[in-house]
């Protein structure tokens, strides 16, 4: 006789999240997506703005978690905008440091000395002549 096989367990479909539910996890997702990964420094405000406005028309957000959105994003944008002109600067003075390039701090001491110098030249000019 053959073996009698048992039918296969299916399982019942989850229910679907209730749209508050559904909108405020792809919100706070998209959020942390947007945050992390679009270089916010590079997005301009207008780019950023419309990107925000589409999302909120096609329902994916709310109004009031696109304006939300949109002042973390331009926060973090002014945040890491700062940050990168920092490393810039230091970056940039570090070569110069290791180029042996003088300050301008230095080269205001050497002008502050070269001056009274030349005062004490023409000094000795008048007292020789």
């Amino acid at each position: 006789m053959a073996e009698k096989t048992k039918p296969p367990v299916v399982e019942a479909p989850q229910p679907v999240n209730k749209p508050s539910e559904e909108h405020g996890g792809i919100a706070d997702s998209l959020r942390r997506v947007l945050l992390a990964s679009i270089g916010v420094a590079v997005v301009t405000r207008d780019e950023l703005k419309e990107f925000i406005d589409k999302m909120v028309e096609r329902g994916e957000i709310a109004e009031q978690e696109g304006k939300k959105l949109y002042t973390e994003l331009m926060e973090k944008r002014k945040k890491k905008t700062a940050e990168a002109q920092d490393a810039a600067g230091n970056q940039m003075r570090d070569m110069l440091d290791r180029m042996d390039v003088p300050t301008k701090a230095d080269i205001d001491v050497l002008s502050e000395k070269i001056t009274a110098l030349s005062k004490k030249v023409d000094e000795l000019k008048k007292a020789q002549g």
